[in-house]
């Protein structure tokens, strides 16, 4: 299977940035597509943010177009998530997911992302 660590949440003001990543080990191989939801507040179904491909196809939600770029270092089986001009809505916890070859969907942890007015 794969497994995924999320790291760079915290708390920022609205107008900032901050930059997420995803380190995916384990049959990254497998690996197809790579994105990232949110969820807020708990309970609330999980929302698509962005998709990369293995072919840097991406797909954003039209609340962060033009806001968040998503990339990835297939060297370093990572990606990214860079998020400026932040909003008090973006507040929630964001997760990592992976798709893939022979029905291979993973999730990780999730990191708290928190942006004060």
């Amino acid at each position: 299977q794969v497994q995924l660590v999320e790291s760079g949440g915290g708390l920022v003001q609205a107008g900032g940035s901050l930059r997420l990543s995803c380190a995916a080990s384990g049959k990254v191989f497998r690996i197809n597509t790579m994105g990232w939801y949110r969820q807020a507040p708990p309970g609330k179904q999980r929302e698509l943010v962005a998709t990369i491909t293995t072919s840097d196809s991406t797909d954003y939600a039209n609340s962060v177009k033009g806001r968040f770029t998503i990339s990835r270092d297939n060297a370093k089986n990572t990606v990214y998530l860079q998020m400026n001009s932040l909003k008090p809505e973006d507040t929630a916890v964001y997760y990592c997911n992976a798709r893939g070859t022979n029905f291979l969907f993973a999730w990780g942890q999730g990191t708290q992302v928190t942006v004060s007015s």
